[in-house]
């Protein structure tokens, strides 16, 4: 491996984040599940903290390349968002959030949500700069 694949890799192992949440009816539609708009705004929330946590730079989201709702999340149970980044570019870097559901009252998770989200890293101008530095 190379120098900068190693420190991709120390980096991307250092900024895995695990958000749990509860589901109450706040936070759920007419269906009395999960509203849709919550879900992404937990998913982008995850995904911008695991990648400023990858380069510890200001970012900003430049895209939410694909979302997937597997199924309906129901009030009352407990969600897990699980943010890793998995691409890395010179600028840039893709993040996939997962959302696993489980029940308060019973044991097992599933895959409920699963979201990929792009980041471009600032400076102070908002332009581009790389995301590592010059001698990773």
């Amino acid at each position: 491996m190379t120098p900068r694949e190693i420190e991709i890799q120390r980096r991307t192992d250092l900024s895995v984040t695990h958000v749990t949440k509860a589901v109450f009816p706040p936070t759920t539609n007419h269906h009395n599940t999960l509203f849709g708009g919550t879900a992404l705004a937990w998913l982008d929330e995850v995904s911008f903290i695991t990648a400023t946590r990858f380069c510890r730079l200001p970012l900003v989201t430049v895209s939410s390349d694909r979302i997937d709702f597997n199924h309906p999340i129901p009030a009352g149970s407990i969600v897990e968002l699980i943010g890793r980044v998995v691409k890395v570019g010179n600028t840039s870097l893709k993040v996939e959030v997962e959302v696993f559901v489980e029940s308060m009252s019973h044991d097992g998770r599933e895959l409920a949500i699963k979201g990929t989200f792009s980041f471009v890293a600032v400076g102070e101008d908002n332009r581009p700069v790389p995301v590592l530095p010059d001698h990773a």
